[in-house]
């Protein structure tokens, strides 16, 4: 019985030996320390007001030429009803167009996007990984992700403000 005990103490301390090292850093918290992601999205905000003024501005200018069309509809002939018609359904796709290549998937907007946040996110990964490596942590998940779903994480093993410092900023100064 006591070699059985001993056996089944030694395995279960042999396994914590084995244990993975875990950790977590909150990315949002992060990116709020890093003056270039402030002005970075500051650009990304004005470029997609000015892009959304126009696409506005385009379906405006649509907008009074049905009202009008719906004015003179009544004095105008069959062939000047169908040009106009033409005219505004033709003007509809061009805005329409406009929007998605600017807003879409693969739009303005998001290319923009990626030009100037990846390479911030690629410099908060790799200092991520060398705050891993530094620490032996076999795996780190990102608390802000929607992907990755925490329902408990203790503060021991955020490390977050390792990540900021080692960036050269000071953990708890967020930008405004």
């Amino acid at each position: 019985m006591k070699k059985y005990l001993l056996i089944c103490f030694l395995s279960f301390t042999c396994m914590g030996a084995f244990a993975q090292k875990f950790a977590y850093v909150d990315t949002e918290y992060i990116l709020k320390h890093l003056p270039e992601y402030k002005s970075s999205l500051n650009e990304l905000n004005v470029a997609s007001q000015q892009w959304q003024t126009q696409v506005d501005q385009n379906f405006v200018e649509i907008d009074k030429m049905y009202k009008a069309y719906q004015a003179d509809q009544v004095l105008l002939t069959a062939d000047m009803r169908k040009r106009r018609e033409n005219d505004i359904i033709e003007k509809e796709k061009e805005a329409k167009d406009f929007q998605r290549r600017i807003f879409g998937p693969d739009g303005e907007l998001f290319q923009k996007r990626g030009k100037l946040l990846g390479p911030i996110q690629d410099k908060v990964t790799k200092t991520i990984t060398e705050v891993a490596k530094g620490k032996q942590l076999d795996f780190i998940f990102d608390k802000s992700s929607e992907a990755t779903m925490m329902i408990y994480a203790s503060s021991n093993y955020d490390v977050s403000n390792d990540v900021i410092r080692l960036l050269g900023f000071k953990p708890g100064t967020i930008l405004k």
